[in-house]
């Protein structure tokens, strides 16, 4: 099957970058009040028959759904309880959300499949999707998507469908949205001024040490310009390889090798070089000292990076309590598999309501009035209606939950202060999108589950110092590829190209 660096046809539907998502991306990384059904529906609503709702709809099922965020409001349970009003009249199925936090969501969300503690729905992307369905974890959904959600099917693009596929199979529902990756970094404008700072100017990671030094040097002692947290290290740090869905950024292929070359990434020069930089910032001050065991991102961050879009900085403003950022990009867009995984909700495999959580998705991504209630919280206190659902105000920074997660972004509202075609521009961002050399391929680990479940552990073990810049790298990276060898990554890397090298044939 050829595979070329070419742009994709651009993918419909698009996405808004949510609260959360400044907590997520500061390094990597996201209703209605009323209790009846509303008179007035929108023509997706009446899309959804009575048909629909499961057979025995006196007994509503209440589905568990683990997804990511932040700590919960006060009104967490009230936005929830409108939700379930909604959906139980909708569907016949109601759901109990919960939320693992940005700095846990790693250890929770092993732990409950590791030990097999019950739940519906899961939010998963690609730094455990693959290991997840190898341990069976999550159900078949190849012909349940198609017979009990077509609505669901049909809204998201195959090719986005089979960027999901592992051995041929779906395991999960894909979020239909910025499915390319376009990386920016993001300074506030208060520190732009103040400084001088040229970000037209910045271009690489070299590019903002003066900024950073300025800054620090006219702050003080206690100000840090690149605050960061341990779970996310500096965002977008391994942009430039594709690990193949593997979740296991030590092994990739550089996105623009045309031979696909699956090498050892943290031995290559310019991510040493980058390595070395974080490094020399983190002794100079210019990283905060308690970064490697720091869990939750501190708001008005003076500059992060993160995954984003045009008109991205309207909820960040608000959610970061900062007047104005400036944004702007720094790498991308592009097409990998495994941006493709980057968001991702899967059905348990012991799940007893399959059905019932497939069509609840289906809900979430075509009725727009459940996607803001998830996106935002609860209507009148969280955010107001500004144009129908079309356009909603931000009245609160207290909403947890990651709208990235959740479903498509195609039918959810544009905040406030946003650019009105921001779907357009993300669509226009799609379709410049280059793609990975390697774009298509997702490793399949089925015969490699020890050697992965191994060198992740050995990751895990040193990459909040790494990515923080806490450890000198020129004795931490000869120390950590030791023990991933030691722990399988030559079998794991020799299986990688031997898969590559057949299915580009």
């Amino acid at each position: 099957m050829k595979r070329t660096k070419k742009k994709w046809l651009a993918i419909s539907a698009v996405a808004l970058l949510t609260t959360a998502l400044a907590g997520c991306g500061n390094s990597n990384s996201n209703s209605d009040s009323s209790t009846s059904t509303p008179s007035n529906t929108n023509k997706a609503e009446n899309t959804q028959t009575e048909t629909s709702k499961p057979a025995n709809s006196g007994d509503v099922p209440t589905l568990v759904w683990w997804t990511i965020g932040g700590q919960t409001p006060a009104n967490f349970d009230k936005a929830i309880a409108a939700m379930n009003d909604y959906t139980a009249e909708k569907i016949g199925v109601k759901i109990d959300i919960k939320v693992a936090s940005w700095g846990d969501w790693d250890t929770k969300i092993n732990t409950i499949v590791n030990t097999g503690e019950p739940f519906d729905i899961m939010f998963t992307n690609n730094s455990k999707y693959s290991q997840q369905v190898t341990m069976g974890a999550f159900a078949d959904l190849t012909d349940l998507v198609q017979s009990e959600s077509p609505d669901l099917y049909k809204l998201i693009p195959q090719k986005v469908w089979d960027g999901t596929k592992i051995g041929g199979k779906i395991y999960s529902v894909p979020t239909y949205k910025d499915s390319s990756l376009t990386q920016y970094w993001v300074f506030d404008d208060k520190y732009v001024q103040k400084y001088g700072i040229d970000t037209a100017g910045i271009k690489t990671l070299k590019d903002l040490d003066k900024p950073f030094h300025d800054m620090k040097a006219g702050e003080g002692k206690s100000f840090y310009p690149l605050s960061l947290t341990q779970g996310d290290g500096f965002n977008g740090f391994f942009n430039g390889y594709d690990d193949m869905t593997l979740g296991l950024p030590p092994i990739g292929v550089k996105v623009d090798d045309a031979s696909r070359k699956v090498v050892s990434v943290l031995e290559q020069p310019d991510i040493m070089e980058g390595l070395k930089q974080l490094h020399q910032w983190y002794q100079d001050g210019i990283i905060n000292p308690d970064a490697p065991t720091k869990t939750e991102a501190d708001k008005a961050r003076p500059f992060f990076a993160a995954q984003a879009f045009p008109g991205a900085e309207a909820s960040w403003q608000i959610t970061e309590g900062v007047e104005k950022y400036d944004m702007f990009q720094i790498f991308g867009p592009i097409y990998t598999t495994s941006t493709i995984q980057g968001s991702l909700n899967a059905i348990s495999a012991n799940s007893k309501y399959k059905k019932e959580a497939v069509k609840y998705l289906q809900l979430v991504n075509t009725d727009p009035k459940l996607r803001n209630m998830l996106a935002f919280g609860e209507l009148g206190v969280d955010y107001d209606n500004v144009d129908g659902e079309k356009v909603i105000e931000r009245k609160s920074d207290t909403w947890p939950l990651a709208a990235y997660t959740q479903g498509t972004f195609f039918d959810l509202a544009v905040t406030k202060g946003a650019p009105v075609d921001q779907w357009d521009q993300v669509r226009k961002l799609n379709d410049q999108a280059t793609s990975s050399t390697n774009l298509g391929f997702a490793l399949d680990i089925s015969k490699l589950s020890t050697e992965v479940a191994n060198t992740k552990a050995v990751w895990d073990k040193y990459r909040y110092e790494l990515l923080t810049g806490a450890s000198d790298p020129e004795k931490m990276v000869p120390k950590i590829v030791s023990e991933l060898k030691a722990a399988g990554m030559d079998a794991i890397m020799k299986a990688a190209q031997e898969q590559v090298d057949t299915y580009f044939k």
